[in-house]
């Protein structure tokens, strides 16, 4: 008898696998996208993993963006990692798309913040793409319509978000357009993550200047818009993630909304990301909730954040180990013009958690 909640835990954890609710960042498998694939006819998007129909007939008929697609899903890979390299959570189960943990699948502040993010990172990178040229359908941003200020004339080539959004959006979203992927809470929780993703990337434009001038003195300046680097727009997630508002699928008139769970009285805000479902603490390791565990993680026996000891091994100790770093030292500028540098090794204590 004892064996009977074991098989039906192990079965619902099977369903749960198979439901495809996550179909939204299933398209982050394009990272894995082999670069002998040319991506230069309509038939290669059926190769593509990842991808639901409407994504495959959005590859076909705009088969230019794939390639800035494809560049989308590697940087979401890399951002995520680094924005929560010094958290229990450390993203590494983003990896395993299209196939994720239940981290993922699952309507946690974990899956809020990979939505936001991965929604962010392929409007980001097809404003960019038109900068650089790469993309024939669009070109640079329009110009400001406010003054640039003193000294400073508005020219080069502006990143152009209407378009990175414009086209971004039809793509990342169209999972959670299709009928039957997930319940109707799931899909309103992923679209509302979506689009706090590409409310950060709007607020991101900075004024970005040239000087011009003789003897480099600067007495002109042309300026134009540029989008920040992902990295600091998964910052800007990251802090939304840190005060995310759980949310319940609740009437409200004659429809469901999603409304804070602890204080229904008002809407959710458009700027704060939202989850359905609590996370567990990622402290040991269980396939079953997605978590990895923080055995064997690095820590930093002198911090007080999230990267701590105390805080990255929850209670249960570190070992210490010594590290040999090889690094540039006692360098000398030449007259002109170039540096030369010694090679220098010292020894460092690390630590990883029991």
């Amino acid at each position: 008898m004892r064996a009977r909640p074991q098989v039906c835990e192990a079965l619902l954890f099977a369903l749960a696998l198979q439901t495809g609710v996550c179909y939204g960042i299933k398209w982050l498998a394009l990272s894995k996208t082999p670069s002998a694939l040319a991506l230069n006819q309509t038939q290669h998007c059926k190769q593509l993993e990842g991808l639901v129909s409407a994504q495959v007939q959005l590859c076909r008929s705009n088969l230019e963006l794939m390639h800035t697609v494809v560049h989308a899903a590697r940087e979401v890979m890399k951002a995520c990692r680094r924005a929560f390299a010094d958290m229990r959570w450390n993203c590494s189960s983003i990896e395993l798309a299209p196939n994720y943990l239940l981290d993922l699948e699952r309507g946690t502040r974990e899956s809020a913040f990979v939505y936001a993010l991965s929604a962010a990172a392929i409007s980001h990178a097809i404003a960019r793409a038109c900068t650089s040229g790469d993309l024939p359908g669009c070109s640079c941003g329009p110009v400001p319509g406010e003054p640039p200020g003193p000294g400073n004339r508005w020219g080069g080539c502006a990143d152009n978000l209407s378009y990175g959004l414009l086209m971004g959006a039809k793509f990342s979203d169209a999972p959670m357009k299709v009928k039957k992927t997930g319940s109707q809470a799931n899909k309103l929780m992923r679209l509302h993550n979506s689009e706090v993703g590409r409310q950060a990337l709007r607020a991101s434009p900075e004024m970005k200047c040239k000087c011009h001038g003789v003897s480099g003195s600067c007495s002109i300046r042309t300026c134009w818009k540029g989008l920040q680097e992902l990295q600091d727009v998964a910052a800007d997630l990251k802090t939304r993630y840190l005060s995310a508002t759980k949310v319940v699928h609740r009437p409200m008139g004659t429809r469901k909304h999603l409304v804070p769970k602890d204080l229904d009285i008002r809407p959710v805000k458009d700027s704060e990301l939202v989850y359905l479902q609590s996370s567990p603490d990622f402290c040991m390791k269980n396939e079953k909730v997605g978590s990895h565990g923080t055995q064997d993680r690095q820590c930093n026996k002198t911090s007080n954040g999230s990267d701590s000891c105390d805080l990255m091994c929850c209670g249960r100790g570190y070992n210490p180990y010594t590290d040999r770093v090889v690094e540039r030292c006692h360098c000398k500028y030449h007259w002109c013009c170039y540096v030369t540098c010694r090679r220098c090794e010292r020894t460092v204590e690390r630590y990883v958690c029991k």
